[in-house]
């Protein structure tokens, strides 16, 4: 059980952290009606779908760090809306950033879960005004 969105927020990064598939899993709605939009990838619908794709992301011999910046959040009765900034630092690379959107629900138990995942890079910075 997830008793508000920032709960089941910290569980889906936790997940992340800890290389643990089954507790990014729990974050998720029990729904074929889920969803996961990553940067140049066809859309990921549903839980069998999303479990394969995560599975060699969450791998242990992954060797990457995520840390979240909250921007936005927008949360209502039943509904929230979080706009967070992901920094994803590889140990053979730069530091990648990404803006994400998830989307949690809250269901017929009044536990918070994930409905929608959505990244997209983040902008460049403006080009310096020229004088």
């Amino acid at each position: 059980m997830f008793a508000d969105p920032q709960t089941a927020e910290d569980a889906y990064y936790d997940a992340f952290d800890e290389h643990d598939l089954a507790k990014m899993m729990s974050v998720w709605s029990d729904s074929d009606e889920i969803v996961c939009l990553l940067p140049m990838l066809p859309a990921i619908k549903g839980r069998a779908a999303i479990e394969r794709a995560f599975d060699p992301v969450l791998n242990p011999e992954s060797a990457f760090d995520i840390q979240i910046k909250h921007l936005h959040w927008i949360n209502n009765n039943d509904i929230a809306i979080h706009l967070v900034e992901e920094k994803i630092s590889m140990a053979d690379g730069p530091d990648q950033f990404v803006y994400a959107t998830n989307i949690y629900q809250k269901n017929a138990n009044n536990s918070w879960h994930m409905t929608m995942h959505q990244n997209s890079p983040v902008p460049p910075p403006p080009p310096p005004e020229q004088s």
